[in-house]
């Protein structure tokens, strides 16, 4: 009896309230306004509009809550097994001495990020939409893009710029996209209305600028990447940096380590064109130099033919050729040779008689002469001994 007397006097006495009020004015001082917690999301509900989170780290748990005003700007809602990194602070309800962390901001983690890539990887794999041989060539000279980025941002500024550097022929029509948070379904939404091309595009670039791979989850989703890979005209990724993978880049067509890279790889460079073009004006001119130097040259040897078979010359020739025919036929002509003493000897049925074979005795023969004929009779045969 004297000593729980002697308690009461030595001990600070409280009432539940004051106890309480105690304890939770010790937890403010203690802790940090914010704070960042890593944990592992064991339950999650959502009930009258606010999220109600059960957060482990293996060994202990703890109590979350993001109130509905706060959920209007999460960029993300966990799921239970997710992997998260909390903003939030200790919240101490006095009335029933409980404790929980208020969450102002949820990210996944790390490997809630990388979990969902492989888990999606895996399943268009499994359907073939993961494939080299399915990637389109991209235009060569495109004379109008799509460019779905956020809008206004730095990296919109550098393609632009990167653009009319490059090939400002080309027609950039702007078309704004969420490129983080749960916005599937407008992202969704974008790409299917375009998916029409209405607008007449030859190809379109997916841009995001820089950040951490967890702001890179939306691109992700298998949603969005079964669109990228049925979608109707080549599609550019060019998402966050070079190191970063997103299962949109394993579907796309072509995909470029940054945005402005997704610019270069899809236009042609003017100064590049402009030297080509002028290699090529000069190949042309030595070529066409080349060919009018062979052309004279045929003409000139064509001209000299013509010259050396020339209608005069060839008449002039074949008039050569026939008097010197005629010479010859002049020369062996029965007419010359009769002149020169020779007679032309025929039957009476004016065949001609060569031999003395051919005749006999009593036989009349026709003697020709250069100026008349006679008529003869054999009388008598002599035949040469040969």
């Amino acid at each position: 009896m004297t000593n729980l007397k002697n308690a009461k006097q030595s001990l600070t006495t409280y009432s539940v309230q004051e106890l309480n009020e105690s304890i939770g004015l010790l937890i403010s001082r203690g802790f940090a306004p914010r704070f960042i917690l890593k944990a592992t999301v064991s339950k999650s509900t959502i009930k009258k509009g606010h999220l109600w989170l059960t957060l482990t780290d293996g060994k202990a748990t703890v109590d979350a809550v993001a109130w509905s005003s706060t959920i209007k700007s999460l960029k993300f809602l966990p799921k239970q097994d997710d992997g998260v990194v909390i903003v939030g602070k200790l919240n101490f309800w006095e009335s029933q001495a409980r404790l929980s962390v208020q969450v102002f901001d949820i990210r996944p983690s790390i490997s809630t990020v990388l979990k969902k890539f492989e888990i999606v990887k895996s399943k268009l794999l499994k359907e073939g939409l993961i494939d080299d041989s399915l990637r389109r060539k991209l235009p060569k000279y495109p004379r109008s893009i799509g460019i779905l980025t956020s809008v206004p941002s730095s990296a919109l500024a550098d393609m632009l710029r990167t653009s009319k550097e490059r090939w400002p022929l080309t027609k950039l029509q702007i078309i704004p996209i969420p490129v983080q948070g749960n916005n599937e379904n407008e992202l969704q939404s974008v790409l299917s209305k375009l998916k029409k091309n209405k607008l007449k595009l030859d190809a379109i670039i997916i841009a995001r600028g820089g950040g951490s791979r967890e702001d890179l989850m939306l691109f992700d989703s298998e949603r969005i990447a079964r669109e990228i890979a049925i979608f109707p005209i080549p599609v550019i990724t060019g998402i966050g940096h070079e190191d970063d993978l997103t299962v949109s880049d394993l579907v796309s067509d072509h995909r470029s380590a940054t945005p402005t890279a997704a610019i270069v790889d899809l236009l042609p460079s003017r100064e590049i064109e402009k030297s080509n073009s002028l290699q090529s004006k000069k190949i042309l001119k030595d070529y066409l130099k080349l060919f009018f130097k062979n052309k004279k040259t045929f003409l000139i040897t064509k001209k000299s033919s013509f010259q050396s078979d020339s209608p005069r010359k060839l008449i002039k020739n074949e008039r050569i050729k026939v008097n010197y025919m005629y010479e010859i036929l002049n020369v062996i002509s029965p007419e010359k040779l009769l002149k020169r003493g020779f007679v032309l000897i025929t039957d009476e049925s004016g065949d001609s008689i060569y031999s003395v074979k051919h005749v006999k005795e009593k036989d009349k023969l026709i003697v020709q002469f250069c100026d008349g004929k006679i008529t003869v009779e054999v009388d008598s045969l002599n035949y040469d001994k040969i």
